[in-house]
């Protein structure tokens, strides 16, 4: 049976990270864009990198362009864009899908592993549902990711514990982080 360290990620320049460098280690698993309403998710997620890289945390963030085009740049555009806007410092992984034939493995494992548990409560919450809905009547019982900047959380024995969607808060991503820590 295959575990998350059985897995690697596509990096910028061409060659694979595979996730068994990780091993030991709490990690955070988000697919980005840098136009969305989410994008501004990357500045606590470069402060919680700062201040848990050094006690075992990473960050594999995977660019996707398949939410609205929400991603179009190149990879090193994007990296741009990260660096100069958000001053992210954690490895940036080459643009990926993470839904439908081309996804990537290790999406195919994160859903298998957690499925999708709801957005929330809130405007944005039924905003997401609400458009969820018109893309997927059938969206609740879907693993798929459905939106940028979905999270899934590692522990340090390779276990996928929690799967965030882009409409939670980052302060309970940050507590469950600092739980594992």
């Amino acid at each position: 049976m295959a575990n998350i360290y059985d897995y690697s990620v596509p990096k910028t320049d061409g060659s694979e990270q595979s996730l068994k460098d990780f091993e030991g280690k709490v990690m955070l698993i988000v697919n980005t864009a840098t136009g969305c309403g989410f994008t501004p998710h990357y500045e606590p997620m470069e402060k919680m990198y700062e201040e848990y890289h050094d006690k075992g945390f990473e960050i594999i963030d995977v660019p996707c362009n398949q939410f609205r085009d929400q991603a179009p740049g190149t990879d090193e555009e994007i990296h741009e864009f990260c660096t100069l806007n958000y001053n992210t410092q954690f490895p940036q992984m080459k643009k990926s899908d993470v839904n439908g034939e081309n996804e990537l493995p290790l999406y195919t494992y994160l859903k298998s592993q957690k499925g999708f548990e709801g957005f929330g409560k809130g405007a944005a919450a039924l905003a997401m549902a609400a458009m969820s809905k018109a893309a997927n009547k059938d969206y609740k019982n879907s693993p798929d990711i459905k939106w940028n900047f979905t999270k899934f959380l590692v522990d340090r024995e390779g276990n996928v514990v929690a799967r965030f969607e882009p409409t939670h808060k980052m302060e309970d991503v940050e507590e469950a982080v600092k739980k594992l820590l």
